[in-house]
């Protein structure tokens, strides 16, 4: 079967999330906005009124006669079909559980730099964004990266060096690949900062190396199917939002 991911052409944003776990099952799937007509095709699925179960907005993915919206519902999916999960139900759930968390990161990320509303430009609420990148900085990056310290730490005890790297027993999972391109975002986003936080989180900057070193991601990163960072994703350099040097 193969996959239809349907997402924004020009951002990784949160669809790339769902990509890196494609990509590590190595599954047959298409990015269809950045194909002709491919934002059309997202809209008519949006919009369209024969759609019993409509997404409310990209990401959603394409499953057969599946049609399954928001970030977290598409991993809790793939990683059951793909290997990319616990079998036990205790452990998808914790993934889950993980993926949440990694989703309220993603969304605090996203207000540094629209702090008022999504709907205004960042130049509309520079003062305001100042003010919550500071916070974000100081406090809730390493509130959330100390909180997956822990987790890797808790996880590493219970197995030994086999699960070292890895939130979820000795195994690759989706919380994983989301906890990696949570650091890589961090890094372009807020570069001094992360400078500063990556000291006391040595277990998170220990995952994203076993992550990126994945063949099939380490492929992934270095095609033209990875879209570059830039200024209209969630992860966005504003030099005056980071720290200074």
């Amino acid at each position: 079967m193969r996959y239809e991911l349907y997402y924004w052409p020009t951002i990784q944003g949160r669809g790339e999330f769902i990509r890196l776990a494609l990509e590590e099952a190595g599954a047959d799937y298409v990015d269809v906005a950045r194909g002709r007509k491919g934002e059309e095709r997202m809209f008519a699925l949006i919009d369209g009124r024969r759609i019993e179960r409509p997404p409310f907005a990209p990401p959603f993915l394409k499953a057969g006669d599946l049609l399954i919206g928001q970030t977290a519902n598409i991993l809790l999916y793939l990683g059951a079909r793909h290997g990319l999960a616990p079998k036990a139900e205790a452990g998808r759930l914790w993934a889950n559980q993980l993926q949440l968390t990694i989703a309220d990161l993603v969304q605090e990320a996203h207000d540094t730099h629209h702090p008022i509303a999504g709907g205004l430009y960042y130049e509309d609420q520079r003062k305001e964004a100042r003010k919550r990148a500071e916070d974000f900085r100081r406090t809730r990056m390493p509130k959330f990266l100390g909180h997956f310290e822990r987790v890797l730490e808790r996880n590493a005890g219970a197995g030994g060096a086999r699960r070292a790297g890895r939130l979820i027993g000795a195994q690759l999972t989706y919380p994983d690949l989301s906890l990696f391109q949570i650091v890589e975002g961090l890094r372009y986003a807020f570069p001094n900062a992360m400078r500063r936080i990556e000291p006391d989180v040595p277990r998170v900057v220990e995952l994203h190396g076993r992550v990126q070193a994945s063949p099939r991601i380490a492929a992934y990163l270095t095609s033209k199917r990875r879209i570059p960072f830039n200024e209209e994703g969630i992860f966005r350099r504003y030099p005056e939002l980071d720290e200074r040097d």
